[in-house]
């Protein structure tokens, strides 16, 4: 037996043992279908009846357990979390029976089960399997695009199908057409193995075998065949064929990288394959049946194959074959379960192929295999067999099904590697545990463990340079009888056949893995019970003994791949002697299963299972750091060297707590490098806590307890001691500094190294690696410790090497710690590998920076790429943005930066000073976004600026300054965040939030009722968002008006006084006719309060949808009876609120916000059970279609709908369909409406009975669905449609003129402002044959297909051969508009001139008239002008001239003009030009078109009292009256306006006379306007706006509640299509409620005026985006904010989708406008005056109104309030409150710990207790960033900003530096600093000081000033010359003078 502990040494102690059993299985047991599915099974074997039933129970029970457990398995992962990023923890899929149970579960946390599913048949296999989805614009463009959507799912494997469920909840299920022998999760989807029964024979010749592999890229795609390309074949190309190998199986699969691995059971040979999608040509090559390939046998016909699968899937597959258990619903083919399958096409990959030619070395037998491969049917195996059971029942009948489609394969393997042919292969020598592993320095291995042969076969390969291949490298063989990866740390775990558990990394061995409380396993028979504690050495073992420092390795013992040192025949021979000794020894490791990271399960022999952790190779980021630059920089092989050694030391069992892993890391790293660790005195005192660590040799464990000189020495020259020293409380308690005695060792004859070693000759390149990371630890202010105990290795290497610079260097950064007397070793140079990147001159990123700063001329900086990260950040950020170099951060290899590798050449580059002067050219401002936006790509954040020294971050500060005063408003929420404006990033953030329900609307939606509505009925107006409300209109109760004259749930008030004469029978029925005329308004009050609750409400999916009940009823005062209409007295219109209910309906689904989550059920749901409120579900579902909502709804509930026959459910739905398709042209919504439309169906088809008003509605859905399109036959049938003549009996008689004007609608809407442009139609005439309708004339000759229809005149209506122009007069007139809308088409718009004589004035109605010039005005749309001089232009002059005045008192006389058909044609004239003055303007709040048309309607108003008023006729005037108060509503949308108000809620009193049912629609429509979305939505202008308002505001009003004569009530709701949101409500964003803020809004310039900008208060409607160039928030309360629109309106448009929300912030010491409206009562506006007495005076209490953030509260309080004795600290208190004054209203709070750290380090140094020069550097840095040119630049155009910029404090400490360092050179620091720069020691009191002295006047080290030649100098002139090259400011020359002049030789001189 050799040494024990050595062997100890070098094991490795696992970690976290836990025993294992599968979360699964217990749950399984639980699991309440577990008991019926076991009794159903045992229910014919048992006789449950017996005596005692339940033990029966039991004991059966008992029975099936135990044949269970042998059917169970399980697998784990890696854990995802939700958001898809991995989780240290594991989740585990666990297989029994029927079940399936899918569990998570962590390392503190107990698994939980996360899914259990069970299916009917027993599961065979179940796995995790991403699917991608391609999207649909993906498929043309490359298929990797980053829109494809990746469905997680879990796939469970049956005999006969498969079941797929996802994650986000769609379950799959796919019927097999084959039995499948295994299944595999691929990078792409499924691949099926087909399984062979054995008993199937060889195919007859003429036909080619059936694939044996079938991939499924979604479950609902085809199973497709997979397609194999292998190597060359004999006819010299390579064959693309299916796989029908029979004698292929898998073995392994992987996603990345993609590749497949075959095991050949014949040839026993192991192939790996690449798996990547097929190429179109590859897809053509096997479809096609090509002759050139030889005879048909060898191509697979895939017409043959298809029809197979497909009979076989259709379930008629022969007899007897293994497919007979279909169930029925298994049997359908699958197409018919997915109408969307066959529209897919498959997505063909051009990933480029991954072929691969042979390379010769494989040998001949590679080849042979693989032609064996092609030639599969000649070769006729004993296993290869045909799919039926019986040889006679070949199923070709089958064959003879004539295909349609082939089945076009998907996927492809492409041949990589073959194994090599020894002659030793056994038969079964298949691969039963395949992976893929990463060794330490990320060399990738294929591994597959071979167990009749007890080996593991690891074969290299990696990718190509150009990434498209994969290239193989050779085999090593290690013996082993099992094996598992250890991802988490790059190894592997082998266990050996001795049962040792040994650790690999690669093929490199590091060493066994000891498992405390197992035995180690032994061979020898004598020693029965090895003792747990010494592990014993196995015989496969070979071992040495090793030197105790692990001193220089022979190669063979460790570290040479394996298999050659093994005795395999000893070791075969040895197997059966090892099981004996296991069974007498009990328990021994037997198998290892379930990787996941770095834990592993252990199988015992015992059938228990332990699950330990392989510790990780490093904890401390000090030493992973190191470790990582060391591994980079050293050549392959040397690295896994290296850290195989040092995981040896670190992980020995009872290692070093985590504290000492620094210290045994340089230990272990001196060692490698030949030192002798034991003789070197720093290194030996190394301080490893807790138990010593085997690496160093254990005579320290010395037994005294009492103590000894030697310890006290021992503790004083410990690391602690040191660095408790330098320590500033040290210093603060005036401890005296304790020397340790001379120690008692002789160490006067130096160390010399063993130059042997490891690393001996790479000295330098790790000396400079770890350099770097001193350097890369120096921009982490949190790595201050690191830094400290590294600087001590890197002095003793400098030390050692000879390198002055770097130890000056040192010193000057640690003064403190790199004391002068330390030992040195020899270092034999000559064997010293001098790396080409190695710089004399130590790389300083501070001096870099501060060359930088200074305008010189820099050379590249080195840095280690991955590991010196934040070096690279600094510097390219620096370069960009001191530099001005935009290029710096545009590319990766940029020239201020040059990387370092293993072995490469430096690169050459010649420092051309003028590429670091400032470049004046680029903007400044966006030399600070590029830097922002750049740091935020590469993942900076604000943590990581806060680990910055503050002099570095500086820049990067004033840059982040800069952005955030003027930010661009559509930056992602990263860059926001890191410029600190959290308004800008919560915009972001909302921005990227899906449609649903974001935050906004909780943030815009008030949830709690005011206690008044909770009493009082719904009246549908509850969801307001009362909050913005108030803030728009907050001087007055508007808003409560409004809701008081829109209710229409409570009865009204019917106040009838009793006349005496009256009977009580009279005086009811005059209160019930009262209450009728009343009902003609309340009737009308629903459309108005739609518009009013518009896209207010977010519903609740598991509630109705609360529908206001329309209350028809009265009371009468004063006994407040009920008055009802019902009672009998007086005759009610039958059907009268039948329209009141369906508007009411629409009303309530229009608060429906678009962006709510609905859903079809939902829909449905809401469909009411009793019959009376149908009229309101037709009008819910047309408000939903307006809202967009009812695309959602499934097909086959609308025809349910539709088929009930339910007229206005069938108006509501065709309406609400169109208008959520609008423009689409959708044929399904086509076919629809075509039933409803006669003129659409075919002449010969069957007449439908189609409701008359349904028609109407059918023929403008038609009109919204072809909107813009111009499609001709539509255009054509709708023409026709204008003039159909009346049927014969009856058809088409009533209500002729709203179908008439519907067509026309629906013509306008289709050719919408095509204008003359419409393509393909100049046959049909359009205009003539409008204008022929318009003005009449005789009927053209009906063409097209309906001659039919109309050949029998109309038996009511003797219309003649001309047309009705009282029909089709007003759809003519608006189509004319609609087409040539905005034309500014004279000729068109002459025909629509008002006639100017008399006699053809008598022609013309006058309502028509309105209609005309309305027309006339919209298609002369640019000469509409807001002033009552354009509005009298279209009035002809005989009607000027003779009309009456509006405010005449008198009539004039006239006989041969009708003065009643002039004054009618007047009033009209103007009303029909004011209502187009209302489109020209709508939703623009211009002032000049509200005060005109005002003008006009309070004229009207007049006239109406005026005595001639009875000439024009009352209904007339009130018509007039009507259009002109909905123009004023149009143009002042949703403002609210309170004049406009007034005029509504004069025209809601009057009740009774003239005023019928239509009037009230007018009126309380216009209210509903001026209030649209409670103040949220305006109107747009756009060619649809106007075609939906058209619609929805023709101006002929109904007379009474059921009258759809000339225009269909329903389309009165069609404003919805013209409502756009366009309110902007700003939020604040710390308080997160709605305020006011000033923006200002820039116009455009157009032909009417120039670019022009106005300030409004928000929240505001903003004007149309499209007139708009920008809007932005302005100052100086809020931070401002532009929002650039001459970029795209989209940012903006999604901010005011989302409910308008612009977040704002306000600025520091300002209160927002609600509070002080004035601006009197801001802090700052007190304070301006005086800029220094106030500083003072500023109070810390004060400090809540500038700021939000709880840190600077809390900064306040404690340091800056005074508190009693003050005494000296008063002063300090003053600093801090005027530095936080100063921060806050300035607005950097970020930079009060600059400030802060500055004062802290002026302080020390003046009370000379500077250890360290880190904090002198920054300070610097910072003077130097001030001074630096491009920031003088940039203050030069921007004065009045900047960090630091308005006080006194840089001046002030830069004094205090120059001073306390001044005073100390006059102290006598004059004397070292001479001593230094001859280069002799300074005395040690002085050198911290002469360290700070030297870094703040950046004295050049000694040797240079020796070089410049200094000594002969005699002026200040002379030194100044010489300095000039050595970059050294005057000032510090000017103290180095007096020093270098006064030298005596050089005075002598």
């Amino acid at each position: 037996m050799s040494d024990h502990s050595d062997e100890r040494a070098t094991m490795i102690a696992a970690g976290d043992l836990q025993e294992f059993a599968p979360r699964g299985r217990e749950h399984c047991r639980r699991h309440p279908s577990a008991l019926t599915l076991q009794l159903r099974r045992l229910q014919p074997a048992s006789e449950l009846c017996s005596s005692d039933g339940a033990a029966g129970l039991v004991g059966s029970l008992r029975e099936v357990t135990i044949h269970e457990r042998q059917r169970e398995s399980w697998q784990l992962r890696k854990g995802i979390s939700d958001v898809g990023e991995e989780v240290d923890y594991d989740e585990e899929l666990y297989v029994a029976s029927n079940m399936v149970i899918w569990s998570k579960g962590s390392k503190n946390q107990a698994s939980t089960v996360y899914k259990a599913f069970t299916v009917d048949s027993p599961v065979l296999q179940a796995l995790w399997c991403d699917f991608t989805i391609p999207q649909e614009k993906s498929e043309k463009s490359d298929v990797s695009g980053s829109d494809e959507v990746v469905e997680k799912c879990i796939c469970i494997l049956q005999n006969s199908c498969i079941n797929v469920h996802s994650i986000e909840g769609k379950d799959y299920i796919a019927a097999l057409p084959f039995q499948v022998a295994n299944v595999w999760p691929t990078k792409y989807g499924l691949l099926f193995e087909r399984s062979s029964s054995s008993h199937e024979v060889p195919p007859s010749p003429p036909r080619e075998p059936l694939p044996t592999m079938f991939s499924m890229l979604h479950p609902l795609d085809e199973i497709t065949p997979l397609v194999c390309k292998s190597g060359a074949g004999v006819f010299g190309s390579a064959r693309v064929q299916y796989v029908a190998d029979y004698t292929l199986r898998i073995v392994f699969l992987n996603a990345e990288p993609s590749i497949v691995m075959t095991y050949d059971t014949v040839q026993s040979l192991h192939t790996v394959w690449a798996l990547r999608r097929v190429k179109p040509e590859e897809q053509n090559t096997v479809l096609k049946f090509s002759e050139q390939m030889g005879t048909p046998q060898h191509v697979a016909t895939s017409s043959s194959l298809t029809a197979h699968l497909r009979s076989f899937s259709k379930g008629d597959s022969p007899v007897g074959s293994p497919f007979q258990n279909y169930s029925s619903i298994h049997s359908q083919s699958r197409s018919v379960s997915s109408p969307s399958m066959q529209s897919r096409s498959p997505s063909i990959s051009n990933m480029a192929a991954l072929s691969r030619s042979h390379s010769p070395a494989l040998g001949v037998h590679s080849f042979s295999g693989v032609q064996r491969f092609n030639f599969s049917s000649n070769a006729q195996s004993p296993k290869r067999h045909s799919i039926t059971h019986s040889p006679n029942s070949t199923s070709s009948d089958s064959f003879l099904i004539p295909e349609t489609e082939p089945i076009v394969p998907e996927l492809c393997i492409d041949h990589l590697w073959t194994e090599t042919v020894t002659n030793m292969r056994e038969k079964n020598s298949q691969a039963s545990k395949v992976f893929i592993t990463t060794d330490l320095c990320g060399q990738k291995f294929l591994c597959f463990l071979v167990e009749s042969q007890l080996q593991l076969r690891c074969v290299k390969f990696q990718e190509s340079n150009d990434k498209s291949q994969l290239i193989f490298g050779s085999v090593t063989n290690i013996q082993a009888k099992d094996a598992a990866p250890v991802q988490g740390i790059d190894t592997l775990l082998v266990l050996e056949g001795s049962g040792n558990l040994v650790l690999y990394s690669g093929v490199v061995r590091v060493g066994k893995v000891f498992i405390p409380g197992l035995p180690a396993p032994s061979l020898t028979m004598s020693n029965q019970m090895p003792r747990p504690s010494t592990p014993l050495d196995s015989v496969s073992t070979p071992s040495k003994p090793l030197n105790k420092h692990l001193g220089p390795l022979e190669e063979g013992v460790l570290l040479s791949p394996v298999p050659e040192l093994r005795d395999s025949s000893k070791l075969h021979d040895s197997t059966y002697v090892e099981d004996c000794t296991f069974q007498q020894h009990g328990t021994f490791i037997h198998a290892l299963r379930d990787p996941v990271h770095n834990r592993v399960t252990l199988e015992l022999s015992n059938n228990t299972m332990i699950r330990i952790t392989i510790p990780e190779i490093a904890t401390s980021e000090l030493v992973k750091r190191c470790l990582q630059g060391i591994k980079a920089i050293l050549p392959k092989e040397i690295a896994v060297q290296m850290l195989v050694k040092w995981y040896n030391a670190y992980n020995a069992p009872g290692g070093p707590s985590y504290h000492s892993e620094w210290n045994l890391f340089v230990t272990c790293l001196m060692n490698m490098m030949g030192y002798n660790t034991e003789r070197l005195s720093w290194t030996r005192n190394l301080d490893f806590e807790g138990s010593l660590s085997p690496v160093i040799a254990p005579k320290k464990a010395r037994p005294s307890e009492t103590g000894s000189d030697e310890d006290w020495e021992y503790l004083l020259g410990s690391d602690y001691h040191r660095n408790f020293e330098s320590h500033p409380v040290a210093k603060a308690l005036r401890l005296d500094p304790l020397e340790a005695s001379a120690p008692k060792d002789d160490f006067s004859h130096s160390l010399s190294l063993d130059s042997s070693t490891l690393l001996f000759t790479h000295i330098p390149a790790v000396f400079f690696v770890l350099h770097l990371i001193y350097e890369e630890l120096k921009l982490n202010s949190l790595m201050g410790e690191g830094i400290r105990s590294l600087v001590v290795l890197l002095v003793q290497l400098a030390r050692d090497l000879k390198l002055e610079a770097y130890i000056d260097y040192y010193y000057r950064d640690y003064p403190a710690l790199v004391k002068t007397s330390r030992q040195t070793c020899v270092i034999d140079q000559g064997f010293m590998h001098q790396p080409s990147f190695f710089s004399a001159e130590p790389p300083s990123i501070f001096q870099w920076l501060s060359s930088c700063l200074k305008g010189e001329a820099v050379q590249p900086y080195p840095y280690l790429p991955g590991i010196c990260e934040r070096s690279k950040l600094v510097v390219v950020s620096v370069a960009l943005y001191i530099l001005g170099d935009e290029s710096a951060v545009s590319n990766e290899a940029s020239h201020y930066l040059y990387k370092i590798t293993s072995g490469q050449r430096k690169q050459q580059i010649e420092p051309d000073d003028n590429r670091c002067s400032f470049r004046q050219s680029t903007s400044v401002s966006s030399l600070a976004e590029k830097l922002v936006i750049w740091m935020t790509n590469v993942g900076f954040t604000l943590r990581d600026l806060e680990s910055l020294p503050f002099g570095v971050a500086l820049p990067i500060r004033d840059a982040i300054y800069y952005c955030r005063e003027q930010p661009a408003s559509d930056w992602p929420e990263a860059v926001c965040l890191l410029i600190g404006r959290q308004d800008l990033s919560k915009q972001a953030c909302e921005g990227n939030l899906q449609k649903g329900k974001s935050s906004v609307g909780q943030v815009l939606s008030s949830d709690i009722p005011s206690g008044t509505e909770s009493e009082e009925d719904e009246d549908g107006m509850n969801d307001m968002n009362e909050e913005v409300m108030s803030l728009i209109w907050s001087e007055d109760l508007r808003v409560q008006e409004v809701r008081r004259l829109l209710q229409s749930a409570r009865p009204v008030r019917v106040n009838v006084v009793q006349m005496p004469e009256a009977s009580d029978h009279e005086y009811i029925e005059e209160k019930e006719n009262r209450l009728l005329q009343l009902c003609q308004r309340t009737m009308a009050l629903p459309v108005g309060r739609g518009m009013f609750t518009l896209f207010s409400y977010h519903p609740v999916p598991t509630e109705q949808l609360p529908i206001p009940k329309l209350n028809l009823t009265g009371r009468a005062p004063p006994r407040n009876t009920t008055v009802d209409l019902n009672s009998g007295n007086i005759d009610v219109p039958p059907n009268m609120a039948c329209w009141a209910s369906f508007h009411n309906g629409v009303a309530a689904g229009l608060k429906i916000a678009p962006a709510s989550q609905i859903d079809s059920a939902w829909i449905v749901y809401n469909k009411p059970k009793i019959a009376e409120l149908a009229n309101e579900y037709a009008g819910f579902l047309m408000a939903l279609g307006l809202n967009g909502h009812l695309t959602k709804l499934a097909t086959l509930n609308i025809h349910d709908y539709l088929t009930k026959g339910h007229e206005m459910t069938s108006i509501g739905l065709l309406l609400g369909v169109s208008a959520a398709k609008l423009g689409t042209m959708d044929m399904a919504i086509t076919r629809l409406l075509s039933i409803h439309i006669p003129a659409l169906l075919p002449p010969t088809s069957t007449e439908l009975d189609v409701p008359h008003n349904v028609q109407v509605a059918a023929v403008i859905g038609i009109g919204l669905v072809y909107q813009g399109t111009a499609h001709r036959h539509t255009a054509e049938v709708l023409l026709a449609e204008i003039g159909r003549p009346p049927g014969p009996e009856m058809e088409y008689c009533t209500d002729r003129e709203s179908y008439s004007l519907a067509s026309g609608l629906a013509l306008g809407m289709v050719c919408l402002g095509h204008g003359s442009n419409l393509i393909g139609m100049s046959d049909l005439n359009v205009p003539e044959q409008l204008y022929q309708y318009m003005v009449g004339g005789h009927r053209r000759f009906q063409a097209g297909m309906h001659r039919e229809k109309h050949k029998s005149p109309s038996y009511q209506i003797k219309e003649g051969d001309t047309i009705n122009v009282d029909v089709t007069c007003p759809g003519a007139t608006l189509a004319l508009a609609m087409i040539y809308l905005k034309t500014n088409n004279r000729s068109i718009a002459d025909w629509l001139q008002a006639p100017d004589t008399m006699y053809l004035l008598d022609f013309v109605k006058p309502e028509f008239l309105l209609l005309r010039t309305l027309a006339r005005c919209l298609i002369l749309w640019d000469d509409i002008l807001p002033n009552s001089k354009w509005v009298n232009s279209n009035v002809p002059q005989i009607i000027r001239e003779n009309s009456i005045s509006l405010h005449a008192t008198e009539l004039p006389s006239s006989e041969d003009l009708s003065l009643e058909t002039l004054a009618q044609a007047h009033v009209y004239i103007i009303a029909g030009a004011c209502l187009s003055l209302g489109f020209r303007f709508a939703g623009s709040e211009n002032l000049a078109a509200f005060k005109c048309l005002y003008k006009y309607a309070t004229d009207f108003l007049k006239c109406l009292s005026a005595p001639t008023a009875s000439i024009t006729g009352h209904y007339n005037l009130e018509t007039c009256l009507s259009v002109l108060l909905l123009s004023l509503a149009m143009v002042m949308a949703g403002s609210g306006n309170l004049k406009v108000l007034q005029l509504c809620r004069f025209m809601h009193k009057k009740t009774g006379g003239e005023m019928n049912y239509g009037f009230h629609l007018a009126h309380h429509m216009a209210l509903g306007l001026l209030f649209l979305g409670g103040g949220r939505y305006s109107l747009s202008t756009s060619n649809s706006s106007i075609a939906a308002l058209l619609c929805a505001l023709y101006p002929h009003f109904p007379v009474h509640s059921t009258d759809n004569r000339y225009h269909l009530q329903a389309l009165r709701h069609l404003y919805v299509l013209a409502a756009e949101p366009r309110l902007l409500t700003p939020v604040d964003v710390d308080t997160n409620t709605p305020c006011y803020a000033l923006i200002e809004v820039t116009y455009k310039g157009t032909q009417w005026y120039t670019e022009a900008t106005e300030e409004l208060m928000a929240p505001t409607l903003l004007p149309e985006l499209h007139l708009l160039k920008q809007i932005r928030v302005k100052g100086p309360r809020y931070w401002e904010l532009l929002i650039d629109l001459s970029k795209g309106t989209n940012h903006l448009k999604s901010i005011l989708s989302k409910g308008g929300v612009l977040y704002v912030k306000l600025r520091a010491g300002q209160l927002s406008y609600k509070e002080d409206p004035m601006g009197w009562r801001s802090l700052l506006a007190q304070t301006v005056t005086h800029r220094n007495s106030e500083a003072r005076a500023f109070k810390p209490e004060a400090i809540s109104a500038f700021t939000s953030d709880p840190a600077l509260f809390s900064f306040a309080d404690y340091f800056c309030k005074p508190t009693v004795n003050m005494g000296q600290k008063q002063e300090i208190l003053d600093l801090f409150s005027s530095i936080l004054y100063e921060c806050v209203t300035q607005e950097n709070p970020e930079m009060l710990p600059t400030y802060i750290a500055i004062d802290q380090a002026v302080r020390r140094l003046e009370r000379r207790e500077m250890s360290e020069t880190f904090e002198l550097w920054q300070i610097k840095l910072v003077l130097e960033f001030f001074s630096s040119r491009s920031h003088q630049e940039r203050m030069s155009r921007n004065p009045n900003r900047g960090l630091f910029m308005n006080s006194e404090f840089l001046p002030v400490m830069k004094c205090t530096i120059d001073n306390t360092l001044d005073q100390w050179l006059q102290a006598g620091g004059d004397v070292s600093l001479h001593s230094y720069l001859s280069g002799q020691p300074a005395e040690e009191s002085q050198l911290s000081m002469l360290a700070c002295f030297l870094i703040y006047h950046s004295v050049p080290m000694p040797g240079q000033l020796a070089a410049g030649g200094l000594e002969g100098t005699a002026s200040f002139s002379e030194l100044l010359l010489k300095f000039k090259q050595l970059n050294m400011p005057v000032r510090a020359l000017l103290r180095l003078a007096p020093l270098l002049l006064r030298n005596p030789q050089s005075m002598v001189l």
